[in-house]
């Protein structure tokens, strides 16, 4: 490689590195807590996953016997889906199908629900909402739509600059990649020691950085940005003709308006299904025209994922007949957009091995932020020379100082969060989604702004890491004396899900609290002196 083409390829690694950090490092951190969002939400609501918490184990005729006393099903499409690892599932009902449109034209709406498939419950979107939703929805800036797509815009942009970072990093350090790894100098230069810890964390943690850009790349860009322009282009604005070639769209069956004739039960189906298919993991049952004598029932998901990685498989019966009028083997015939598609999202999301690979990807995130952290560290300390204009320094230290404060007080201010839901939201008539709003984001801006103003890195690094310390060991504290599901009661209780929460907030607010009172304060150089203190 040539001098001109490495240095071309350095500044534009350091350039789209800086564009995106702050950015970059929401989504990381927002994202490593993203893996446990079921588990968050177990823990939040105090719904433990106890037997009979999956779609394929819930009683469907008592559910159904229970939704028609409170609206009629008759003539009606029902959708049950479980996306996630929780006790609550999302429930669509379809206006009646012999719904006439009224003087406007319009027609009814249906209906959408999350139902506990424990208590049969149900919730709208605001009283269902979670710290794990918000946390999971920061990390693609979810809340800043308020024009349209802005939030999944930005995430877009982001996703592609950090494609283009990690493999621009790769580039320049491609000749020493092996020697860079093994070298670290914590008594060298400040800029060696950032040099070496980012180039070292980098390497360690390239295959899931690389993995994170590509995919993220797809679902947000691919999936959310690129569609509409798709959809308009390509399939000439119609929708229906693009959900059909990507299989998003269900089948249609034919109302025949004559009423269902003889007896039948939904939990019939669902155990023919898993008598064939004992390996079918089912995560959406959805029953076409209830009641009628079309009456059709689709289950689908996916193989296990320690019979088949990657798999989506469907099968439908017409309820009048019991026969099988479709059927996709998911150990089997799996085609290469359903295969590629379930790759993606499977290396994305990390359910694929239990919690272990839940912790391994929650802890090379937690290292993708501090190497995050470091590249603007070397870029500070590159740039704190007297070779460069005193206002130029001085831009470069509070850019700096607002970087930080801004990043590391989100551990404080995640801690604080979890802590506030649990003893401020016990109340099921509150407005949720405001509570963890204002919560999370005013005490995130107070303590971003008191920090950029102390103008300290040492000391912010030390302070976010002794308070978001010091409120996690409380989170498990309030969490018992709330629910009562103390660390040992939900061990003996076999609470995994709820444990998991309250052991991680224990063990890491005990190592936080321990580094940071261990954690030396430098005094600081005033920023028209040119010398900053590193955090």
């Amino acid at each position: 490689m040539s001098n001109r083409i490495y240095n071309i390829l350095f500044h534009t690694h350091t350039i789209s590195g800086i564009f995106i950090s702050l950015a970059l490092y929401v989504i990381f951190f927002a994202g490593s807590f993203s893996f446990f969002r079921d588990e968050i939400n177990s823990w939040e609501r105090n719904e433990p996953l106890a037997a009979g918490w999956k779609l394929e184990e819930m009683d469907f005729d008592r559910v159904l016997d229970s939704l028609k006393t409170k609206d009629s099903l008759i003539n009606r499409d029902i959708t049950f889906n479980q996306y996630y690892n929780e006790q609550r599932l999302s429930l669509n009902i379809s206006p009646p199908k012999n719904n006439k449109p009224k003087e406007s034209g319009r027609r009814r709406r249906g209906t959408f629900k999350y139902l506990n498939t424990q208590d049969l419950n149900t919730y709208d979107y605001k009283s269902s909402y979670s710290i794990g939703e918000f946390l999971y929805r920061l990390h693609f800036f979810a809340q800043l739509n308020f024009f349209g797509r802005s939030g999944y815009l930005l995430a877009g942009i982001v996703a592609f600059f950090f494609l283009f970072a990690v493999v621009t990093g790769v580039l320049v350090h491609w000749k020493k990649i092996i020697s860079n790894f093994f070298m670290f100098r914590p008594k060298a230069s400040v800029k060696n020691l950032w040099t070496d810890a980012h180039t070292a964390l980098g390497i360690l943690g390239l295959p899931y950085q690389f993995i994170f850009a590509l995919t993220g790349v797809y679902l947000i860009v691919g999936l959310t940005i690129m569609s509409p322009a798709i959809v308009k282009f390509i399939y000439e604005d119609s929708t229906e003709k693009a959900y059909d070639d990507f299989g998003f769209n269900s089948p249609e069956y034919e109302f025949s308006r004559k009423a269902m004739s003889n007896e039948f039960s939904v939990n019939s189906f669902l155990y023919e299904t898993k008598k064939k298919w004992p390996e079918f993991e089912i995560r959406s049952t959805e029953i076409f025209n209830y009641g009628d004598q079309n009456m059709h029932i689709e289950f689908k998901g996916k193989a296990n994922f320690d019979t088949k990685f990657a798999s989506a498989g469907s099968i439908t019966y017409k309820v009048a007949t019991g026969e099988v009028v479709s059927e996709k083997n998911p150990f089997k015939e799996v085609s290469y957009l359903d295969g590629a598609r379930a790759v993606i999202q499977r290396l994305h999301f990390g359910d694929f091995g239990g919690i272990a690979v839940k912790l391994i990807y929650f802890i090379l995130g937690i290292v993708t932020c501090f190497v995050i952290i470091s590249g603007v560290m070397i870029w500070l300390v590159a740039r704190d020379k007297k070779s460069v204009s005193p206002a130029k320094r001085k831009f470069n230290a509070w850019l700096v100082w607002f970087y930080l404060a801004g990043c590391l007080s989100m551990y404080p201010v995640t801690a604080f969060t979890f802590l506030m839901v649990k003893l401020g939201l016990q109340d099921p008539g509150m407005e949720r989604v405001s509570f963890i709003f204002q919560t999370y984001f005013w005490s995130w801006l107070l303590l971003t702004l008191i920090f950029t103003f102390l103008k300290n890195n040492a000391l912010t690094n030390k302070w976010t890491l002794i308070l978001g310390g010091a409120i996690g060991l409380m989170v498990p504290i309030a969490n018992g004396l709330v629910t009562g599901n103390w660390l040992w009661i939900s061990w003996s209780n076999g609470y995994k899900d709820i444990l998991l929460i309250d052991a991680f907030w224990l063990l890491s607010s005990i190592g936080t609290l321990i580094i940071g009172l261990k954690t030396s304060l430098q005094k600081p150089v005033p920023a028209k002196a040119g010398k900053m203190v590193p955090a």
